[in-house]
Order: C-alpha cells, then structure tokens, then sequence
C-alpha cells in the first residue's frame, strides 16, 4: 500500500494506526449503518480498514465547556449532534453532505475549547485467516499458564469481548457468559455474525478442566459479548468506545478489542480510561501490518503485538512506540463460532492472550488497581529483543505465571502525593467569555483526577490527561480573580497547585473621558480648576490627571477636580486634587518656581480614566500658560 498518502491523513486524524493500510480512493454512496469513505485494503493478509464514517466526526470538548458554546462552533461547519457518550464527554457529531470530514476535523481540533476530534474510522479484525492445521496448545505452557492455574483461574472477573459477537453456547463457553449488548444495533441479540468474536473470547476464557476442546488463560472467568461490528466484521470507533463504556457500567474488569489500529483513536483511549476508573484495563491488538506504526504510547489501553513458538516476532505484527507486551499468537487454538475448534493467528490472538492474564491477576489479588496490575505484567514479562522495552516486543512477552505470583505479593504503599500546576492562563492575564484552562498533573502511580477552583468554588473536574476545562466568566463580575487546582491520586493523596490570580475583564470598552476645564488650545494664568469627567457603559473605577507628564491627581470615581497653580512649573510646585462624587483625590509637589515669559509656556493635560475590566482611556488637552 502507497504510504505517502495515508501518512498525511493519519497524522490529521489521529488514527495513526493506520499508517500502513490505508489508502483512500473512492466514495460509496450506501453501506451499512452510515455511508463510507472506502479504502482499498490490497494485498494484505488482513482486511484493516474499509475507510471512514461519511457525515460524521468524533469530538471531545474541554470539561465545562456549555452545550451552547459547543453549538456556536458546530454551526461554523454546519454539525449538529447526533449522539452522546455522557461518560467520556464523546460527541459523534452528524455534518452536512457538502462538507469535508477531513477537513471539519482539522479545523475543530484547532479551536481552543476542543480536546480532540478525529474521523470515526471502520476497521476490520486484526487476524491472519488462515492455520486450521495446528492442534497444539503450545501457547499456553510457553506463558506458564499452568502455573498460574495453580494459584487463579479468573473466577469471579468479567471478560468483555467487543467484536462481532460470541457464540455463548459453543460447549467450551456454554454457561460461563453474563448479558451482553449489540452496540452496532442498539439491541441485546450478540450473535457472532463473522466467527471472529468467538475466537478471540475462546481464546482468552474457554472452559478449562472440562475434558473437552481448548482451555482458554483465564478459564474461570465469565465472558460479556459486546458486538461492535457490521456483518463483514468492522466496527467504527464510536461502537468500540460506547462498548467499553457499556461494559464499563456493567461490570466488566477487562475488554478486549481486538481490532487493528484501534489504539491509535482518541475516543477509544478515553472510553479506556474510563473503564480504568472504574478499576479495569482494556486490551487492544498492536495490528497486522508487518510495519511500524505511529501511534503515541497511552497507558490507557494496552496493545499487544504478536511472537511464535520460538519466540520470535512473525513478520506480520506491527510494531512501534506504543506496543506494551507481546504475546502467543501464531496457530493458537480456540473455539470457533460454528461450535468446533481451529488455530487463530493474528495480534487478534495475542491480545485475549493477555485480557485472560489480567484476570489471573485479578482473582489472585482482587486489591490491585489498574496501574499496579499494568507494573507486575510488564515487570515479570520475558524479555525479547533489545534489552528493556523495545518497539517490537514492548515489556517482553507475556508470562502468566510468574505475573500471578507477583500479584498475590501486593504492591507497596502509596503516600506520595501528585504534583500538579496550572499551565494556562498565567498570574496577571485578563480573561474574557469561555477561557481554555491547562493543568499539569503528574504522580508516582497514576492521577485519578484533577479539580479546578475558581475563588474557592469547584468549576469542573477532568479525569483523563491532557487536564483541560473550559472556565465560562460571562456571568462573573470583572475583576480579579484566584484559580487554583487540585489532583488526587489512585491512593487518595492529594495536592494543590500554586495560586493563580487573573482579571475577569469582559468588558472590552474603555471609559470616555472629556477634561471639561480648561479646553484644549485656550490659554490660562493663575490658578485654574481643571475638571475632568468620564463615563464607561459598566463603572468608571478610577481617574488619573497629569500636567507635563506628571501625575499630580487621582480620584477614585467618576470626575475629578483639581486646583492648578500654573504660575508653578511642572518640575517643581504643590497642588492638591478633589475626586468628584464624595471621592478623594489629590497630589503634592515641591520645587523651583516655574518660568513665564511674555510668548507663555504650553503644558500638556492628560486624563486617564480606568474601569473594572482593566481598560484605560485617555483624553489630552495643550494649554498656554502666562
């Protein structure tokens, strides 16, 4: 597949994942569930993606942000909203036929109140259809899974499979599954309707012990089919997302997807995180491309790549900076949807390999949170490759066996607390309508979530990084005001950010300002009583008056008064000021006696009004004094 092309749009969208597979080329007008952009998969093993959702874009907003701010920047492009994860803040946002989804993502991921949006992509299976002819189970003793059975089965964890359904009465899986959903129809019927669904679950949960079949890695747990797919296999990012959420909220600890670039898309590394926050991890496959991919490490999902019996990577498995572990995934046997058995190939299999490790760890230790499950799989995983965490093989390849040892030892305490700043606005900056507020929150083991505080009162909370809110000061009163941040950790401990004062100014108009006495050009002699007099469509807050480039008055309300010897230079003199409306005002000065001469001496008046938002205006007056 050329590279070039889809190297510019994964970048754009986001869905680098896809570097290697996809090739866009031509527009079907029809296709199941919406209209897609399609793409050319070509020679590839595999099918990894058909193209992306016409009409649609995928978007995240800054926590806070109003419904009514977010349709002033639809309506620049013509979107509506179709549809609303609630959980992860995801809106699936329905765009006109004329527009181009390219670029309205482009464009949204620009504005400063948008976290991210991208395209919601189709995307096939990560497998490699083929290897009917392997009848081993050699997966299972090169992870150690029999040790681990030793010590945790996985009773008691629910395996969510989001993917094209699961055959729950083929005889290795009969009994073991909990109520499913059908995301892709919006019903509960989870048939497998391509075969790939019951592979993967057979893979990570078949029925162990039962004399019959294959043994799944963690045989005890319960299997929760979520279908995310179309009938020809693919599913969009926005079904993956609303099937994790769902699995989420139903009680699953672990979700399996294993669908090639999956780990690459915005919606589904926060649907992720949400999961994580109820105390679970979701697994993805690292793909089948056989190159290396583009896609940002995120601890939010895990991606897997593949390796063999001799623990080599097959020339299939994609590879990069994200992949996080390695696992068996060539020729393993698993349960098929027609109710038999046959060898699965593909980082399709390797990612079930290790959802199943996860729920050893967890009926081993039921306390670990999510991080500190994540720290003993890459900690006791067999290093490959390059010494250390490689692009290849992530932490190494899996070992189920000595990961569950190392779960039942616990983890140590946590008292450190996070640190945490904030980024944006910075002290001193005048703030106007919906501000874009950044914090940095980091800690030792993992934030939970981050608060914003606007003069004590709680403005919003975001539990996914980048932290972003959205502040709206419309309503507030101009004038200063106290940001401040706090960031809890999974332990609880807690940490507040240094202070940040800005001046809430949505007032942008200055005060007018008009020196009554004397008026410009005329000419003056003795003692004359300037007077000054300013108007602002809020408050005038303060007025200031200089002669020559002195300050010599101040009044704090909307006139002022001031008695001016002018027989006394600006250099040097005395001279008082009274501030209008009961508002004192005044100003002192000492010095030489200023010169006259029979020509006069011109002197410059300038009055400066301010108001509450922080705008200055000014008025001048040139005068002649004899």
């Amino acid at each position: 597949m050329a590279k070039s092309v889809i190297g510019s749009l994964a970048r754009d969208v986001r869905v680098a994942a896809l570097l290697a597979t996809l090739f866009l080329a031509s527009l079907l007008a029809v296709a199941p569930r919406s209209a897609i952009a399609q793409g050319n998969p070509g020679p590839n093993l595999e099918r990894p993606v058909r193209g992306y959702a016409k009409h649609r874009v995928l978007l995240q907003t800054r926590v806070g942000l109003s419904e009514r701010e977010l349709d002033k920047i639809l309506a620049k492009h013509g979107g509506r909203k179709k549809q609303f994860i609630r959980q992860i803040r995801v809106h699936v946002i329905e765009l006109p036929e004329r527009a181009a989804e390219l670029a309205v993502a482009r464009a949204l991921r620009s504005e400063a109140l948008v976290k991210f949006a991208e395209l919601d992509m189709s995307i096939a299976p990560a497998l490699v259809p083929n290897d009917t002819f392997y009848v081993q189970a050699w997966h299972l003793p090169k992870i150690g899974a029999p040790q681990a059975w030793d010590i945790s089965t996985g009773a008691g964890v629910v395996i969510a499979i989001l993917d094209t359904g699961v055959n729950v009465a083929h005889p290795d899986l009969a009994g073991r599954a909990v109520p499913g959903w059908n995301v892709f129809n919006n019903n509960s019927d989870t048939a497998d309707v391509y075969g790939h669904g019951t592979k993967v679950a057979g893979t990570a949960m078949a029925a162990g012990n039962n004399g019959i079949g294959v043994t799944g890695v963690g045989f005890a747990a319960k299997v929760m089919p979520v279908r995310i797919s179309d009938l020809d296999g693919y599913a969009f990012f926005s079904d993956m997302a609303e099937g994790i959420v769902w699995a989420a909220d139903h009680g699953a600890r672990v979700a399996n997807i294993s669908y090639q670039g999956a780990a690459g898309s915005s919606s589904v590394q926060s649907a992720a995180q949400y999961l994580r926050s109820k105390g679970g991890v979701v697994v993805v496959s690292a793909g089948n491309t056989g190159g290396a991919q583009e896609i940002a490490a995120n601890t939010n999902v895990i991606a897997v790549s593949a390796t063999d019996s001799a623990d080599q990577r097959p020339s299939w498995s994609s590879y990069g900076g994200y992949v996080d572990i390695a696992a068996p995934g060539v020729s393993v046997m698993t349960t098929t949807s027609t109710g038999g058995y046959g060898g699965f190939s593909g980082t399709s299999a390797s990612a079930p390999v290790v959802a199943g490790t996860y729920a050893l760890m967890m009926t081993a230790n039921p306390g670990l949170g999510p991080f500190d499950l994540d720290q003993v799989l890459f900690a006791t995983a067999v290093d490959l490759g390059s010494a250390g965490k490689d692009i290849y093989f992530g932490a190494g390849r899996v070992d189920a066996g000595a990961a569950v040892v190392a779960a039942t030892q616990g983890s140590a305490s946590d008292s450190i607390p996070p640190t945490v700043s904030i980024q944006s606005p910075t002290a001193g900056s005048k703030v106007e309508g919906v501000v874009p507020v950044d914090v940095m929150a980091t800690d030792n083991v993992a934030v939970a979530r981050v608060e914003l505080y606007a003069n004590g009162t709680l403005v919003a909370t975001d539990v996914e990084a980048p932290y972003a809110f959205a502040w709206d000061v419309s309503g507030l009163s101009d004038g200063e005001v106290t940001l401040t941040a706090r960031a809890f950790d999974t332990a609880g401990n807690q940490a507040s950010a240094t202070p940040v004062k800005v001046t809430v100014g949505n007032d942008i108009t200055p005060p007018k300002v008009l020196i009554t006495n004397p008026l410009s050009g005329s000419q003056v002699t003795g003692v004359v009583n300037v007077t000054v007099t300013a108007t602002d469509d809020k408050k005038v807050s303060g007025i200031t008056l200089s002669i020559d480039g002195r300050e010599v008055a101040r009044s704090d309300g909307a006139s002022l008064s001031y008695a001016w010897d002018t027989s006394v230079g600006t250099k040097g003199g005395k001279g008082g000021g009274k501030g209008g409306g009961g508002n004192k005002g005044g100003g002192s000065a000492s010095g030489k006696k200023g010169a006259t001469s029979a020509t006069g001496t011109t002197s410059s008046l300038t009055a400066r009004a301010t108001d509450p938002a922080g705008n200055v205006g000014s008025a001048s007056a040139i005068v002649t004094r004899y």
